[in-house]
């Protein structure tokens, strides 16, 4: 039985689904976050914003919010600024932090301003010399819209004439692209719950194709957990990443996403406010190796509810 005083904690809206891109993650997401914090004796309920209007949160007297929504409409500060104006307490980062997280290019700008390491970009437009942009970043490249998650809409280009048909398809997800150079070494993800910075994951992907249908529909990719780099390099990881989630003035719980270069050189490539919580997700995963399980991770998430 949980320690948690579940009563204080009220009625509880578990805000999953709405209409982004990442809805059939989120669903899966907030399924099973509803179900751990009911099992732990929270008098939860399911919401999704795609089919009800936001106003019924108050009319029905929700007391706090725990958003398991992925993309535009739920992790972009839109949904972040209503429960500010409805008054109730939401997990996670606020309206600005969601803002810039959920912008790939915004969220680079800020962290290069501090000197922090992330990959070198251009941004591609229908008119760009996508020629020159592959000459300047080198071969092969990322490309990906700066405003979706989940790897939708990304395509790792290898030759200079697919670049063009990888801005196009990235461009039907959002009118704002990114060409990212390649960084080429180990994958790693990076959780933390509050201040406190949770244990690295090492990703294998089949090719290092770690795309949406890897992410969530297969059991090809492998996870390490503990990482398996040293100590130390773990620990300046860490610590950047929680550089990296202050400037953006991240809370709650979060994941940074980076490249650890063949020169051991960490990258960061983006940060995600509002995580998946799935049966494949990385926080869970990083919070069991340090003795949280799921339903304890979901009650500390949603006990730091809170406005402003």
């Amino acid at each position: 039985m949980s320690t948690h005083d579940t009563a204080a904690l009220g009625k509880v809206a578990v805000l999953f689904g709405g209409s982004s891109a990442e809805r059939e993650i989120s669903i899966m997401s907030g399924s099973a976050v509803l179900a751990a914090l009911q099992e732990q004796g929270v008098d939860a309920h399911a919401f999704d914003p795609a089919e009800r209007d936001l106003w019924e949160l108050k009319r029905d007297g929700f007391d706090r919010a725990f958003i398991a929504l992925h993309g535009r409409g739920g992790e972009d500060g839109t949904i972040q600024g209503a429960l500010e104006c409805l008054g109730i307490p939401y997990t996670g980062s606020g309206v600005m932090a969601s803002a810039i997280g959920m912008d790939k290019w915004r969220t680079k700008m800020v962290w290069l301003s501090a000197g922090l390491p992330t990959p070198r970009y251009k941004l591609l437009h229908a008119g760009s010399d996508f020629r020159a942009v592959a000459n300047e970043l080198g071969l092969p490249l990322f490309v990906k819209p700066a405003r979706e998650g989940s790897s939708v809409g990304a395509t790792k280009v290898t030759r200079i004439e697919d670049l063009e048909g990888a801005y196009e398809k990235a461009a039907r997800c959002d009118p704002l692209v990114l060409a990212e150079q390649f960084i080429s070494g180990r994958e790693l993800t990076a959780p933390f719950l509050g201040d406190m910075a949770l244990p690295l994951i090492r990703i294998e992907a089949p090719q290092g194709n770690y795309d949406y249908q890897n992410k969530y529909f297969t059991d090809d990719v492998k996870y390490h957990c503990p990482s398996g780099l040293d100590a130390d390099l773990e620990q300046e990881i860490q610590d950047l990443v929680m550089r990296a989630a202050r400037l953006i003035d991240c809370r709650g719980w979060g994941r940074a996403d980076l490249m650890l270069g063949e020169d051991g050189r960490p990258w960061l490539l983006e940060i995600n406010t509002s995580p998946g919580m799935t049966s494949h997700s990385l926080v869970p995963m990083a919070a069991r190796a340090v003795g949280i399980e799921f339903g304890e991770l979901c009650l500390r998430i949603l006990e730091s509810a809170r406005l402003g």
